[in-house]
């Protein structure tokens, strides 16, 4: 019993260091940098693997009472058994292995631990291993997964923001104070259902060493990636996340042109608050970027266009990164914090087999499924400059 008092001791100090962390480490928005936040990962991870040495010892301390009790006093309970299975029957190998042998087979070879992931709509969830490699897919292959921020939700998500904010002002000595009111509104990241099928031959789903997995990940991944961003760049109708170049719900429109000038572009800069431009960045068409790039300053010597000279980092226009995606209008360019685009994930993904619908022409074809909502929550975050014909 001491040994499971001081584990439950150290897990309580661990977890009241991991909450003081964050807490210290908040910076104005509630935000911990790339660097905290993998602190505290390791911090909860520490957490984590307390809880399940005491389950083990738990476990133990129960197996060893019954195994002392007298023999004729008869065994009236099961004695309780420490496994190692993972309390997510999704985190499990076997769970992963069962779904890879039900590809294989069309879905005609799926096992009971199959059964205990199914999703409400029939289809099979992705196991966490994948689901995590789809992640790493989204945001590789998906400019807003780079720069919104994503939050996991079980639920709908209000979000309150500030509509508007008490001002200071200033008393004499002695005075009675006065208080001013902060009003919010609320935004609902709701749960819009996304889903592609990915077709695949039955040669290739009989062939051990093609690997199945990996193209079907990078498959999905891709194309849920393309449809995603798409999405969170355009989308105004119902049933569609909100984009920021959406007319209403989307950036604030700040500068109107017939002409794309350098001077617009600076004008597009200044038009964002002070506090947004820290973080902010471009986001524009790929097809803009050849008139982006002959732009000059007033003096007609240097251009506004900055090439990067390091792998992996963005080209810049006026000091800022630009982004660029096919699915970008083009007569229009973002420019703001993007970290106030949130996305809101809601449950697990899941795959499903479509039996009949390829039959005919050998191939068997799977749907993956998720569910996502993207709102931006402060418009004044991003200012969007419009190009008119003339340009």
């Amino acid at each position: 019993m001491n040994k499971l008092m001081s584990l439950i001791e150290k897990r309580n100090a661990a977890w009241n260091a991991a909450k003081s962390f964050v807490e210290t480490k908040q910076d104005s928005d509630g935000l911990l940098s790339k660097e905290d936040a993998k602190t505290y990962a390791s911090l909860e991870a520490k957490v984590k693997d307390y809880s399940a040495e005491i389950e083990r010892v738990q476990a133990m301390e129960a197996l060893e009472n019954e195994l002392n009790r007298p023999l004729s006093a008869p065994l009236t309970t099961k004695p309780e058994t420490y496994s190692a299975k993972p309390q997510n029957i999704r985190e499990s190998k076997d769970y992963k292995d069962a779904l890879l042998s039900a590809f294989r087979s069309n879905f005609k070879n799926v096992s009971n631990i199959l059964q205990e992931g199914t999703a409400a709509d029939g289809g099979y969830l992705v196991p966490v291993e994948y689901d995590n490699r789809l992640i790493d897919v989204l945001t590789q292959e998906n400019i807003m997964r780079k720069l919104a921020t994503t939050i996991t939700t079980a639920g709908e998500h209000r979000i309150n923001v500030a509509g508007s904010k008490p001002a200071a002002s200033w008393i004499d000595e002695g005075d009675a104070l006065t208080f001013g009111d902060a009003k919010f509104s609320q935004i609902l990241l709701d749960a819009h259902k996304l889903h592609v099928a990915v077709k695949v031959t039955e040669e290739l789903l009989n062939d051990n060493a093609f690997n199945l997995e990996g193209y079907l990940m990078d498959a999905f991944g891709k194309a849920l990636a393309n449809a995603e961003e798409d999405a969170f760049l355009n989308g105004s109708t119902t049933g569609r996340p909100t984009g920021i170049f959406a007319a209403t719900g989307g950036g604030t429109a700040a500068v109107t042109t017939t002409t794309l000038k350098a001077d617009d572009v600076i004008d597009l800069v200044y038009a964002l608050k002070r506090p947004y431009r820290k973080n902010a960045a471009f986001i524009l068409n790929d097809k803009l970027i050849a008139k982006i790039r002959k732009l000059k300053y007033a003096d007609g010597k240097e251009y506004i266009w900055q090439p990067t000279f390091v792998e992996g980092e963005p080209d810049r226009i006026l000091g800022y990164p630009v982004y660029t995606s096919a699915y970008a209008p083009e007569d229009k360019i973002a420019f703001g914090d993007f970290s106030y685009y949130n996305i809101g994930d809601r449950g697990s993904r899941s795959f499903s087999e479509l039996r009949e619908l390829f039959a005919g022409n050998g191939m068997v074809g799977f749907v993956a499924k998720e569910r996502v909502d993207g709102k931006l929550v402060l418009p004044e975050a991003v200012q969007i400059l419009t190009i008119g014909s003339g340009s």
